[in-house]
């Protein structure tokens, strides 16, 4: 793209922006896990994916900031990089969630309009669990007696119906910092429509009592919903002041380390924002660590051309599912955050109570896996310390599933009898031997993820025989062949670097954002809907202005959406607005499209009915430098069988429902372009170990990654 100009919905108009990138730059990607931190890294004077390496320190919990700085260092040591040289460092980091999980942050007040003190205790009239009669619902962040009324009103239209008494608001904030709060959170009603009240709230306290960190709702996510919108905003005011604190350390060493180093944070919504953006607004990384594993899948899908893909990264804890369709990651605005409802655009994640560690019980005599988990530490009995809970891992071990030497590279040495003593009451109450008590529990973690992938894929009106699994995390491309199976799915994927992935999608994430604005209830014309997505592109561009130097990125456009609905309903659907629709006469199309959509998600579509927008919302996106698929790659490999080099050993696999005997262990970096074989086989590397099933036979890309195809009888 041209320097100083943007791309726009197809249309290209005068912006600073635009550049070539700057070249060779240095990108690090980095992860945060409870047990390891991932780097991923890529030099970019070498544009081949095949080029990307990877590197793991232990986590340093709860100073994670520890183990990035002893990370970073070693890869400055081993790539040699000159303090002087442009290293963009993309970080995606768990800080804000777990300060949210563990409820671990300061002390924060709430500020709200006069009448509706309850707000964040009263939540919404649905329940989590209806026919729980002994449901309770979750403890707000802020409690009641930390929540202060203020006299003002607005109407839902944005017109002052009772003027803000600033002396109220002033009032407010002592009690709050007499209480211990420097932090406050000024959620008014129907500010979406009209922030002066919560702007005048803001000036008056930070004139009174200055030094108080202030979050003002209209700020941080102006949406309608009252609830959701405070609850947004209580969350960014909640971690702000630990996450700015991680920051500024992490900020601090690269400064003096990498003078032209420059630190972004992923997002939520698969993108990445300037760490001086993230201390402002970190509720946008809630979800971002595994947004940013969606983001790798949706890079290398556009590589092997293989536009829908289901994500599949399966943790210790965990495993988390996602769908790209048609190239792009879903966006949902029903996630969640521990106990609250996020509310904002974000790559769609469906989480399930299923890791590695997740620990094997009995429910009478009923077998059940999970969703409690062992953790890092103890972790899984065959870890040797001190666990003695039987975890997927134990049984996953005495299948015959992972090294014999151990984990990474045999750092991790595994105990069979450890394991084999940690399921032995489960084989006993079953009245079989520990094995087939062990592939029980792979079968029912199996079913546990069946359960809920379908309704997942059925809730987006996806067929899974459309979709080619991809794998990645610690144990997915063990489980995920199994999962696959069960699923139909005909195609799998193992990139070349699975435990590392997140890591590598901090490599390939962009810079982006969304603006969003509420449309309901307004009288729209085509002029005036136009108008607004005017204005919604120029904050978006402002957004992006204030990122980083446009010399860093090669490319910015725009997307235009919009929530729609038909009258009467209370759900909507996001569809995608082609530029200029209302006023070039495409508004025949959005209908069409709106009509389209609703019929793959439900089954049904009514033209005649009338519809509604919702919101109107725009999402900018920077491109930056990212590793490419490379001159030298791409080409048909010939086809060739394994060597007799790459077989590390041949042993016994306990494989539906009996021994596989025999079954191979190769070696995956002695695997070149083209290779292929048949399963059982099992595929070993430092970081990770692939199972490949009967009836599946596997193929070594271009690239390095590792497909999988059910063979056909």
């Amino acid at each position: 793209m041209r320097s100083g100009a943007w791309l726009v919905a197809g249309r290209r108009l005068p912006d600073r922006f635009g550049g070539a990138g700057i070249e060779h730059v240095i990108r690090i990607g980095i992860d945060i896990g409870g047990t390891f931190t991932d780097f991923c890294v890529w030099r970019g004077g070498r544009d081949d994916y095949r080029h990307v390496i990877s590197h793991k320190v232990p986590s340093t919990p709860p100073a994670f900031a520890d183990a990035v700085r002893e990370g970073l260092e070693q890869i400055l040591r081993q790539l040699a990089v000159d303090a002087n040289e442009p290293v963009l460092v993309v970080h995606g980091t768990t800080v804000s969630t777990n300060t949210v999980i563990e409820r671990s942050g300061p002390p924060i007040a709430l500020l709200v309009t006069e009448g509706v003190r309850d707000l964040l205790g009263l939540g919404r009239l649905r329940l989590a669990r209806p026919v729980d009669m002994f449901a309770q619902r979750p403890l707000p962040l802020v409690p009641r007696e930390r929540v202060f009324e203020v006299r003002e009103r607005l109407l839902a239209d944005g017109s002052v119906d009772r003027p803000l008494e600033p002396q109220d608001a002033v009032a407010a904030a002592r009690q709050a910092r007499a209480a211990g709060c420097e932090t406050l959170c000024i959620c008014f009603l129907h500010s979406y429509r009209n922030p002066a009240h919560e702007r005048a709230a803001r000036a008056a306290i930070a004139s009174a009592e200055p030094g108080l960190d202030l979050v003002l709702s209209s700020e941080v996510w102006p949406q309608q919903a009252e609830y959701e919108r405070a609850v947004v905003a209580v969350l960014n005011a909640y971690v702000r002041k630990i996450m700015g604190g991680y920051l500024a350390e992490i900020e601090a060493d690269l400064a003096r380390r990498l003078p032209r180093a420059r630190l972004l944070i992923t997002k939520s919504n698969g993108g990445a924002m300037s760490a001086r953006e993230a201390r402002a607004f970190p509720v946008h990384t809630m979800l971002s660590g595994p947004a940013a594993g969606v983001t790798a899948a949706r890079a290398l899908g556009r590589l092997l051309e293989l536009p829908d893909l289901l994500t599949m990264d399966m943790g210790g804890t965990s495993t988390d599912m996602s769908l790209i369709r048609h190239g792009e990651a879903v966006v949902s605005t029903q996630a969640e955050v521990g106990d609250f409802p996020l509310m904002m655009p974000v790559t769609a994640i469906e989480a399930l109570g299923a890791g590695g560690g997740s620990v094997a019980w009995l429910d009478g005599r009923v077998l059940k896996v999970g969703p409690r988990s062992a953790g890092a530490r103890p972790g899984p009995a065959c870890y040797g310390r001190g666990g003695a809970e039987p975890t997927l891992t134990d049984a996953y071990l005495l299948c015959g599933y992972l090294p014999t030497a151990g984990l990474l590279g045999g750092r991790l040495p595994l105990d069979r009898e450890r394991a084999s003593a940690a399921l032995s009451p489960i084989a006993n109450a079953l009245g079989t031997d520990v094995v087939r008590a062990a592939e029980s529990c792979v079968t029912v973690g199996t079913s546990n993820m069946l359960a809920h992938t379908l309704p997942f894929l059925a809730r987006l009106g996806v067929d899974p025989h459309e979709l080619t699994l991809v794998l990645f995390g610690g144990a997915g491309a063990i489980h995920g062949p199994l999962l696959a199976d069960e699923l139909g799915i005909e195609r799998v994927m193992v990139p070349r670097l699975p435990s590392v992935f997140c890591a590598f999608g901090c490599l390939t994430s962009d810079l982006t954002h969304d603006v969003v604005r509420t449309v309901h209830g307004l009288q729209l014309d085509d002029g005036r809907a136009e108008a607004l997505f005017g204005e919604l592109e120029r904050e978006a561009r402002r957004w992006m202005d204030q990122q980083t130097d446009s010399d860093w990125l090669t490319d910015v456009r725009t997307q235009r959406f919009a929530a729609m609905r038909y009258r009467g309903q209370a759900f909507d659907v996001d569809v995608a607005i082609p530029d200029r629709a209302f006023t070039g006469g495409g508004a025949a199309a959005i209908e069409h499209a709106f009509h389209r959509r609703h019929a793959e998600l439900y089954g049904h579509a009514d033209p005649e009915a009338r519809h509604e927008f919702v919101e109107f919302r725009v999402r900018v996106v920077g491109s930056l430098s990212r590793p490419q698929a490379g001159s030298e790659a791409g080409g048909a490999a010939t086809a060739h069988e394994p060597g007799a080099d790459a077989v590390l050993e041949r042993r016994a696999v306990r494989l539906g429902g009996e021994w596989r005997h025999e079954v191979p262990v190769l070696a995956r970096d002695r695997l070149k372009a083209g290779c292929r074989f048949s399963g059982p086989a099992l595929v070993e590397q430092t970081d990770a170990m692939t199972l490949v099933p009967a009836g599946f036979r596997a193929e070594v890309g271009p690239w390095g990654d590792l497909m999988l195809e059910r063979e056909r009888e």
